[in-house]
């Protein structure tokens, strides 16, 4: 296999602002908003859980437009890290990366695309086994998750024309099939629905699936609105993909902070939207009661009657087939940056004929399809909200300190809103974090422990290298 050295500027201001868009609307818009509706019992609070998470990833987007203008390099957050800390930091960030952050939510969306394909194809549903190994059993949806995420690891290594164009043409299909349930959703709206659900909009309880009701305690409310955050923080991820693929874009000093605000806002918006339109057609009840916490489907059958579900598949495969591409695309960034400071397999730091990391993506595609035969993806995608929140504070607190370190250096462009924003989002970060520590333990610890054994991963590896030196 030939070998290129550097990466293709190819990615222009509407393909940064489609991958960030596309890596972030994948299955979680049309799922979560059941388990927040359980944790906050209400319309007006079930949209504020999403204005909170719109506003934080807007603010940590337009922070993040600073730092890929002073660095525009593959790796993105990688690179910010090093600069700002030194290499254990962007070690630990990269080690979670790779073994949860990226490879563990390729997982979760591949097996989203095959949970819905069974809607149309039952043959691949994930109740059935295809294999029986004894000690692991294997259904269609875990082999036909992998089959998806080989395929797209595949185009990718083809070159970044051939994941641009996947990325482009998906992300807006799945942009404008959203922006038809909601504009159909709005002429479905039922005003009696509507007026039970905003009638008392700010009653923040825990509501049951079979309907009963309970109260919080006063403090107990802000740790009902950090969990219900999980799962927003889960489907609004991804917005920062686009900040490690910096090489291959076009003018990086000014496209990627665009394209991170462009993106950012089209999708918080819709995202916004779409929970309207639920709480005008389904009752609290009803979007908190879900089968199998799918609401749009629960939605798209009072919308559009019972051709509602067949619709929905297949806007979700649309939507996790476009998501899993850009994320599968700019993951291998990160390691490939990794490998090039000595900290990973050194044959992940080379590209291809196609000026590609094929070795990075193949090693990536190996990790996710082990999540995907696990089927414990899910579990720890929810325990890694904490740490990826953890991280983009550290990020966002790199600009105050870069502005320390180096007050002559080029800034292009800088952070919106400096100091207010930014200082917010940390505020807000640490209160969303310090509320899973008292109230979610389970959701802190186990993401915790896979950051924090980065650190004897990464002496090991400055071992390693100094003994390869050493010879």
């Amino acid at each position: 296999m030939s070998e290129n050295t550097s990466f293709k500027p190819s990615l222009r201001l509407m393909d940064a602002t489609m991958l960030v868009a596309g890596s972030m609307i994948g299955s979680g818009i049309f799922i979560v908003s059941a388990d927040i509706s359980r944790n906050v019992g209400s319309a007006g609070w079930l949209i504020v859980v999403w204005l909170i998470t719109g506003f934080m990833t807007l603010t940590a987007a337009l922070s993040y437009g600073e730092l890929s203008a002073m660095f525009p390099k593959a790796g993105g957050q990688y690179i910010y890290l090093k600069e700002a800390y030194n290499s254990l930091v962007s070690f630990m960030y990269g080690w979670s990366f790779f073994t949860v952050i990226q490879t563990a939510t390729i997982a979760a969306v591949g097996v989203a695309f095959a949970k819905f394909t069974a809607y149309i194809f039952p043959v691949f549903s994930e109740n059935s086994v295809a294999a029986d190994l004894g000690f692991l059993k294997i259904s269609p949806a875990q082999l036909l998750s992998i089959l998806v995420i080989t395929l797209l690891t595949y185009i990718n290594t083809r070159g970044i024309n051939s994941g641009k164009v996947i990325q482009t043409v998906f992300t807006m299909t799945k942009i404008l099939s959203l922006l038809g349930l909601i504009v159909f959703g709005l002429f479905a709206l039922k005003g009696d629905v509507w007026r039970a659900n905003w009638t008392n909009m700010w009653d923040i309880h825990k509501l049951n699936p079979d309907g009963s009701i309970a109260g919080y305690t006063s403090v107990a409310v802000f740790g009902a609105i950090a969990a219900s955050m999980v799962g927003s923080i889960f489907s609004s991820d991804s917005w920062n993909n686009v900040t490690f693929i910096a090489g291959e874009i076009k003018n990086p000093k000014r496209n990627i902070g665009l394209s991170l605000a462009l993106g950012t806002l089209i999708v918080t918006v819709i995202y916004i939207a779409t929970n309207i339109v639920y709480t005008g057609v389904l009752s609290m009840q009803e979007i908190a009661a879900a089968d199998r916490d799918r609401v749009a489907v629960s939605a798209s059958h009072v919308i559009f009657g019972q051709a509602g579900t067949i619709i929905i598949a297949l806007m979700i495969m649309v939507s996790t087939f476009g998501c899993n591409n850009g994320i599968i695309m700019s993951g291998a960034r990160v390691y490939y940056s990794m490998a090039r400071d000595g900290l990973f397999i050194k044959k992940v730091g080379t590209l291809n004929k196609n000026s590609v990391p094929e070795t990075a993506l193949w090693l990536q595609c190996v990790v996710a399809s082990l999540w995907c035969l696990s089927g414990k993806y899910g579990d720890l995608l929810d325990m890694i909200s904490f740490v990826v929140v953890v991280f983009y504070m550290a990020t966002i607190i790199g600009i105050f300190i870069l502005r320390k370190k180096r007050p002559d250096a080029e800034r292009p462009y800088k952070a919106f809103g400096y100091p207010v924003l930014p200082i917010l989002y940390i505020v807000m970060g640490i209160a969303f974090c310090g509320l899973l520590i008292i109230y979610k333990p389970n959701y802190t610890w186990p993401g915790l422990i896979i950051t924090l054994s980065g650190i004897p991963v990464y002496y090991f590896v400055l071992w390693l290298e100094r003994s390869d030196d050493s010879r």
